[in-house]
Formats: C-alpha cells, structure tokens, sequence
C-alpha cells in the first residue's frame, strides 16, 4: 500500500498512474476538498474564475500531454485590444504595446476541470479528506502515518510542499539535517499571492476594444487579465492584488479594487454581479511562515528532493521537488509522472 500525502495535482496524478498499474494506494488530504492549490470557484451562472493555479504555456510539455491524455481542451489567453499600465498610483492608467510573447493558455471549464477528470477515475473510498498528517514513522517492515487515525502501508510519497512536510510532520527516524534545512527554506509557489476576480453580465472591456489587461506599480491590483470562458459566453476579469493589501478587511479591499478598475475602465467596472478573492496566506495547509524570508522558487527543484529515503520507503513528490518548471502545475506533473516511475523500478 503507497500512502500518498496530499490531493493535489501531483498526489491525485500520482494515485491515477498508481491504479492503472494496479499498485493499491490511499491519498490523506488535510484539506476537506481536493485539489491544493488548483482552486476554481465556479461564480455566478457557474462562471469559473481561478483563484489558484491557472496559465501554462507551449513549454508546459507534461501537463499539454496529460491534458491530451485525458481529453481536456484549452485555449489561448484573451489579449485582443488595448492594454494599461499604470506606473504610479498618482498617475491616470496609459495604454502602452507590449512586445508579442509566446501565447499563455486556460483550461477549458476552468483549470478544476483537470483535478475532477482524475478524481473521477478513481475510487472514492481511496481519498480520505480532513486528515492533517503529523508523524510519519518507518519501522522494520512498515510505514505507520498518523492523523486523528493510523494509516499502515509499505511506501510515503510526499505530495504536499516541502516546507509544509519538514514544519508540520514529526519524521521517525527523522530524515538528514540538510534535507530538513533544504525544504524548510523551499518557496512554496502561490504562498504570498492574493488573487481576485470579478464577474460581469456583459464583457464591457472588450465592446470597449480594451483586453482587460492592466499592469499596475501601484496596486492594488498588479496585474489583470480577460478571465472568460472558453466558448466566450461568461464574463469576467481576474489577475493578482499586491500582498500588502491583505492587512485591509474584507469590504476595504473590495472597494479600493472597484475604485482602481473604475478609474481604468470606466464606471461600467462597477456593474459587477459577483466578486471573489484568494488569500493565500490564509490558507494554512497552503502557507506556513519562513524563519527568514525566502525570494520566488527558492530551492524549487533542488536535487535533493529527487533521492529517496529508508530504503525506498519516501519519496518526495509535489510541484516545488520537479527538475523542470518547479512550482507550475507542469512541475506538478513531472513530479508524479517521475515518482511513479521510480515506485515501479524500485518494486
């Protein structure tokens, strides 16, 4: 039995590869739904809005094919029309030309899509929610995971981000110093992000030959984007807040956002009829604060989550242990498609 950690992406992808090899497993997800920090709330008229991890792009080989694999379609972002930039927040929004770059794509019906696709190939009673792992002990010829409950198996995969793993999870024996130090200073990607979208009856930007794309130096808002759906049919807008607004409530960042865009697109900004928001931060089996501060990906990819532990017995998994593209949901793929390979080789 493979006791995998977390239901992320790579977790979930881990137990799909695990299944069609019918190699038995069971995934112990702290959260009490799936997906990490793959998060699409699905708004007004089922609009789907991205609160976690939503672009990849022409690189992104691994997650392209698993895409293809499971038949899940996606589509270029919108970036048709006039783009702003704001420089200073007390200077009006400029349109300004960007340089042509290689084309960012969505998943269709949102980027949850991918994370129900394996979920529903799997066996639910295989995916057990609100288990918040805190020891892990290797024994002679078993692996004992506890959470309220006691889990018995042959193999760990860790599937959660390393910071998460070496803060939160007493290790018997513990694991070499260097790798506890390595992942306790491992960024985890999306930790400090603050993201928001806004749904519209109407795509106003794009009547207006606007994209819906603002850079901003200023905030709150930093960076937006056309958020609708595939077939164009639901409407809305989302991108990232600077972090530093988190420290406002709740209705104080609602406003400041509505005045920004306001003062950008016009009073049709504020005919919104929904409007959602992502504190990462806030998120505890997401975030876990750094002893000193860490810059973005520290350590994402660091060769020593690519060794294995206790005779074979751990394997360190998740997006930030990926060789390529740590971090992305490619990185999340990559992790797991690897993982599997070595469960396999080392049975």
């Amino acid at each position: 039995m493979i006791l995998i950690i977390g239901a992320g992406l790579s977790g979930l992808l881990t137990a799909y590869r695990l299944k069609k090899e019918n190699i038995p497993f069971k995934i112990l997800e702290a959260r009490k739904r799936i997906g990490g920090r793959i998060y699409t709330h699905y708004g007004t008229d089922h609009t789907p809005i991205e609160m976690g991890a939503t672009w990849f792009g022409n690189q992104h080989s691994q997650l392209i094919d698993l895409l293809d694999e499971l038949n899940i379609g996606y589509f270029e972002q919108f970036m048709e029309g006039k783009v702003f930039f704001q420089p200073f927040s007390t200077s009006p929004a400029e349109s300004i030309q960007i340089p042509s770059q290689p084309p960012s794509y969505r998943i269709s019906g949102g980027t949850s899509h991918l994370i129900e696709e394996i979920y529903q190939k799997l066996a639910k009673n295989d995916i057990l929610l609100n288990q918040s792992v805190r020891e892990i002990k290797f024994n002679k010829n078993s692996v004992q995971v506890f959470t309220k409950e006691m889990f018995e198996g042959s193999t760990v995969v860790l599937a959660i981000p390393p910071k998460l793993w070496s803060k939160n999870i007493l290790f018997t024996p513990q694991l070499p110093n260097n790798v506890m130090t390595i992942a306790k200073e491992t960024h985890t990607w999306m930790e400090d992000s603050v993201k928001v979208a806004l749904i519209y009856k109407q795509p106003f930007w794009q009547h207006e030959k606007y994209s819906g794309t603002l850079f901003s130096n200023s905030g709150p808002i930093t960076e937006l984007y056309d958020h609708c759906n595939h077939e164009r049919s639901k409407y809305a807008l989302c991108g990232f807040l600077n972090s530093s607004f988190k420290s406002l409530n709740y209705s104080e960042r609602q406003s400041i956002v509505i005045n920004q865009l306001k003062n950008v697109f016009g009073t049709n900004a504020e005919m919104f009829s929904d409007y959602k928001e992502c504190i990462w931060s806030n998120e505890e089996y997401t975030f876990e604060k750094s002893e000193t501060p860490l810059y973005p990906h520290q350590n994402n990819g660091n060769p020593v989550f690519s060794n294995t532990f206790f005779d074979h017995r751990l394997f360190i998994s998740s997006s930030e242990s990926a060789p390529e593209f740590p971090g992305y949901m490619d990185g999340a793929v990559r992790a797991a498609n690897t993982t599997v390979n070595k469960i396999i080789a080392t049975r």
